[in-house]
């Protein structure tokens, strides 16, 4: 009997192809909406998320304003951080602009940035060619270099720059290495200047330029677990530093950065399903509606079943039966519409396909749940004819 009742649902349907797809239509826009946006925004998220890992995970990055008795932080300053239980590096910044020249070609208001050896263990990838910067370079304050491809071409077009030698603000300094357009960046370190980017040994930058202190610090963390505690250590020995002046010093934790983008990014989630719940809701009603005038136009086929001794019950699960599979070839034709947009958009915008089983589950059992809900009211209503009245017309 359940066979029955599931063919002559199934011809029900088929008989009347146009109504039918156009009743399934609003369930389709509607699933296929919650599996394409969810997947999307997973997708964009873990692409964000994955570049802000690259740009220091478990890291804390400081940028001091100083005092009027003190302007930054020296390397006495720089070495009780380093010193502190579970702080991993140090790798201070300093910036500045200068004017580069080679055999009469001058460049001026290139990037010129002070890092020492921990920057590079950092982001091994930063160098392309050539050797990075050493702790021997430091020290010593030698007068190394590493230039973009910028500073590459415009300089040394044609030739090799590894080994040879530049000017930086009048002083000599010799190529030993060349950074990719790509380099990793983070909070402390700006992508390249459209006028070249030159990164020297950071002490070397300080005695160039003047400067005798620090402003600028990226501060690795070892355990991840303990960055409350480590944060607040920091805080204590920078507090110590400025005599607990207030805004002497900011100081972004890249880890909170990610959990407060996590956040944000679930709350626009579940906005975005819920904005396109609403279509489920609307096609659910184009079912109701549809179920609704197939009950009426049926009003005598249901009279004589009843007459020849059909259960409501059975009545009633016919009209269901054909309200979900209503519903769900909506939701089937919407996983694979989803799907294959979500591809799409994942190669349009050049990120990794994310595809949310979570989203499909949703979608699917949201346009089966619409086929129940909806569905229950015109097949209880057509299980409740009364025989009599149903046969009137025939």
């Amino acid at each position: 009997m359940i066979r029955e009742s599931i063919k002559m649902s199934w011809q029900n349907i088929i008989s009347n192809k146009m109504r039918s797809f156009l009743t399934i239509l609003g369930i389709l826009i509607g699933v296929t909406a919650i599996i394409a946006l969810i997947t999307i925004v997973q997708g964009v998220t873990n692409e964000i998320t994955s570049q802000f890992s690259d740009l220091g995970a478990n890291s804390v990055s400081v940028q001091v304003s100083g005092t009027p008795l003190k302007a930054g932080l020296n390397d006495g300053d720089v070495k009780l951080l380093e010193e502190i239980d579970n702080v991993e590096s140090v790798s201070p910044t300093l910036s500045v602009n200068g004017v580069v020249e080679r055999e009469g070609t001058v460049k001026e208001d290139a990037a010129v940035q002070g890092r020492n050896h921990i920057y590079f263990e950092n982001y091994p990838d930063t160098v392309i060619r050539g050797r990075n910067l050493t702790i021997l370079d430091m020290d010593s304050r030698n007068k190394v270099c590493i230039i973009d491809e910028v500073i590459s071409n415009e300089l040394f077009f044609g030739t090799d720059p590894l080994g040879k030698s530049l000017r930086i603000n009048g002083l000599s300094f010799t190529v030993v290495g060349i950074s990719g357009e790509d380099s990793n960046t983070s909070v402390l370190q700006p992508s390249a200047d459209e006028n070249g980017k030159i990164i020297i040994p950071y002490k070397t930058a300080m005695s160039m330029s003047g400067v005798g202190t620090i402003h600028s610090l990226e501060i690795r963390i070892a355990d991840s677990d303990r960055t409350d505690e480590t944060v607040a250590s920091i805080e204590a020995s920078l507090d110590k530093a400025f005599s607990n002046k207030e805004d002497s010093y900011h100081l972004t934790n890249m880890d909170q950065l990610l959990d407060t983008l996590d956040s944000t990014t679930d709350m626009l989630t579940t906005m975005l399903a819920g904005i396109a719940s609403i279509s489920l809701l609307v096609g659910g009603i184009g079912i109701m509606n549809m179920m609704l005038v197939s009950v009426k136009e049926r009003t005598n086929e249901i009279g004589l079943r009843k007459a020849l001794g059909a259960e409501p019950k059975r009545i009633q699960f016919q009209f269901l039966i054909e309200s979900i599979f209503l519903s769900l070839f909506g939701g089937m034709i919407g996983v694979i519409l989803g799907v294959t947009i979500s591809w799409a958009a994942a190669a349009l915008l050049n990120i990794g396909l994310s595809l949310s089983i979570s989203a499909i589950a949703l979608g699917v059992g949201f346009s089966g749940a619409i086929g129940i809900v909806f569905g229950w009211a015109p097949a209880r209503n057509a299980s409740k004819l009364n025989p009599i009245d149903a046969l009137r017309g025939v």
